[in-house]
C-alpha cells in the first residue's frame, strides 16, 4: 500500500492579485493562515484555481516557496507542476522539489493532447525525475483528454504515483478505477459537488475550489464521512450544493475569485484572458453568497 498524501479537503488555492496583476503575497499568506485555522488538511498552490497557465516560472517557483514557507509543515504543500510539454512539466518538478513541496499535481497534457500510450509515458517520466508523490489530475473539460481505466491501471504501478484528482465527472468510470486499482492508486473528488458519491466509492477526499470561501464546511464533509456520520455528510454537500454550483456560473476562478472580493478579501481579477462576469452571474453569485450567510 502507498502513503496516502493526505486526507480530507485540500484547497486549490487561488492567487491573490494586485490591481496592477502582480502577486499580491501579503494576502496569499492571510489566506493560507484562514484555510489552516479553519482545519484545511492541504494546500494546492498553483493549479487551475491559482492561475498557474498565466505565471512567469519566477512566479511560480516563488509562489510555491512561499506556500511551503508559510505552511511551516503543518499539512502538505502539494505544487502544480504539469504542463503538456514533458519537458518544461519536468524542470516545474524539480524545482518544485527544490523549494520543499511535499507533492506535485500533474494534470494531462492539453491542447496538443496525446495518446493514451503518450499519457503512461509522460506521467512515467516525471515520476521518474523525483522522489516525490504524484497525483494525477484527469480533467477532461478543460485539456481535452481523459485517462482511461486501464492507463490508470498502468500508472499506478509506479511507485511515484500514488494518486489521481478526478474531475471528469463520470462517477461509473470513477467506480471502475477504484476497483480495479485498489490500495495502489487513492482518489481525490476533482469537483466540489461530487465529494460524497466519490468518497463512498473509497476516495480519499477533496481538492475544493469552494474550500477558498469555506474550508471548514469542506473539511466537515470529509470528516463526517470518515466518522460513519454518512447522513449528515451528504446533508451538508447538499445544503451548500447551490453556492457551489454558483462558483461555477464562469469559468475557475473568476466566480471564486469574485466571491472572496465580496466577503472582505483582498483577491482581485483574473489576468486575462479571463474576464470579469456579467452582472446578471453576479447577482446569482451575490445571492447564494447571503443565502450561505456569507454577506449581509
Amino acid at each position: 500500500m502507498k502513503k496516502t498524501i493526505f486526507t480530507g479537503a485540500g484547497v486549490a488555492v487561488i492567487t491573490p492579485m494586485y490591481p496592477d496583476g502582480s502577486i499580491n503575497y501579503d494576502e496569499l499568506g492571510r489566506i493560507i493562515d484562514f484555510q489552516l485555522e479553519n482545519h484545511t488538511d492541504a494546500i494546492v498552490i498553483c493549479g487551475t484555481t491559482g492561475e498557474s497557465s498565466t505565471m512567469t516560472d519566477e512566479e511560480h517557483i516563488k509562489a510555491i516557496e512561499f506556500a511551503v514557507n508559510k505552511v511551516g509543515g503543518r499539512v502538505p504543500v502539494i505544487a502544480g507542476a504539469g504542463s503538456n510539454d514533458t519537458a518544461y512539466a519536468l524542470w516545474l518538478s524539480k524545482e518544485s522539489a527544490a523549494v520543499k513541496a511535499d507533492a506535485l499535481l500533474q494534470v494531462t497534457p492539453y491542447y496538443n493532447k496525446t495518446s493514451q500510450l503518450g499519457l503512461i509515458r509522460h506521467f512515467n517520466t516525471l515520476a521518474d525525475a523525483t522522489d516525490l508523490p504524484i497525483i494525477l489530475y484527469n480533467v477532461p473539460s478543460r485539456t481535452g483528454m481523459d485517462i482511461s481505466p486501464a492507463t490508470y491501471v498502468e500508472l499506478a504501478k509506479h511507485p511515484n504515483i500514488v494518486a489521481t484528482k478526478e474531475a471528469s465527472g463520470n462517477i461509473s468510470k470513477i467506480a471502475q478505477v477504484a476497483a480495479e486499482c485498489g490500495d495502489n492508486l487513492d482518489i481525490y473528488s476533482g469537483n466540489d459537488d461530487q465529494i460524497v458519491p466519490i468518497l463512498a466509492l473509497g476516495g480519499k477526499g477533496v481538492i475544493s475550489v469552494f474550500s477558498n470561501i469555506m474550508p471548514k464546511q469542506a473539511h466537515d464533509i470529509c470528516q463526517l464521512f470518515f466518522d460513519g456520520k454518512v447522513k449528515e455528510s451528504a446533508e451538508l454537500q447538499l445544503k451548500l450544493l447551490p453556492l457551489i454550483n454558483a462558483l461555477f456560473i464562469d469559468v475557475n476562478p473568476i466566480p471564486v475569485k469574485e466571491a472572496m472580493n465580496l466577503i472582505g478579501w483582498k483577491a482581485g481579477l483574473c489576468r486575462l484572458p479571463l474576464a470579469e462576469m456579467s452582472e446578471s452571474a453576479k447577482a446569482h453569485l451575490v445571492a447564494e453568497l447571503k443565502n450561505a450567510g456569507l454577506m449581509n
